[in-house]
């Protein structure tokens, strides 16, 4: 029993190493050469990724030998850089993959002399991974979603109003029914009478016309 146990306890800790995803990459990067990180992404699936060099002085400004150029692209043929940035020491990227492939992310450092090693952290997610993509898109996409999302507002909005309306002109239109009917009732009921009268009326004048001939 201990034996299976212990079986299932190392089944379960390899398999939570498998499923579990690496969150953040760090690595180095020399002066003068490209390093190239691929990530195979299904079609139409969100992907963002930020990146940045560690600091080697902390609270001094960046040295001019510490900035990359970072280009994102897709290894099927496309030579359209989904992201470019050049000579920049953080960045962010975010977009849509339009074709199910192996996306190439490159940093390459300036070549300086002396030589200079360069420590990069990189975080790369994709998919349901990417759901809190807004924290890192650009500025204009948020802005581009928070347009969209005020003009499907307002066309709810006008959905809603058009329905109230409807639902007015309903209630006027049965009040109208409802009044129609009750005048045709009434009206129904004079005519009728009316009826019953102008009958009664040529009944008692041909009684009378009969009597006076001595008929009946």
């Amino acid at each position: 029993m201990m034996i299976w146990r212990s079986k299932t306890l190392f089944l379960l800790v390899i398999l939570g190493i498998f499923l579990t995803q690496i969150e953040s990459l760090r690595f180095e990067l020399e002066s003068g050469h490209t390093k190239c990180i691929a990530e195979e992404i299904k079609g139409h699936s969100m992907t963002v990724g930020k990146y940045h060099i560690v600091n080697p002085n902390k609270g001094y400004p960046f040295p001019d030998t510490h900035k990359v150029t970072v280009r994102v692209t897709s290894a099927q043929g496309n030579s359209h850089a989904h992201h470019y940035a050049e000579n920049v020491h953080e960045g962010h990227f975010s977009f849509e993959t339009a074709e199910g492939a192996d996306y190439h992310t490159c940093f390459t450092a300036a070549d300086h002399k002396p030589p200079v090693k360069l420590t990069i952290d990189f975080d790369w997610k994709s998919g349901v991974a990417a759901k809190d993509w807004t924290n890192v898109a650009k500025k204009s996409s948020v802005e581009a979603m928070e347009s969209e999302l005020k003009h499907m507002l307002e066309i709810v909005q006008g959905v809603h109003d058009e329905m109230f309306y409807l639902r007015e002109r309903e209630e006027e239109m049965q009040e109208l029914n409802r009044d129609t009917s009750y005048k045709l009732a009434w009206m129904t009921g004079l005519s009728i009478l009316i009826c019953l009268s102008v009958a009664g009326l040529q009944v008692w004048h041909l009684k009378t016309f009969f009597e006076k001939k001595k008929l009946i």
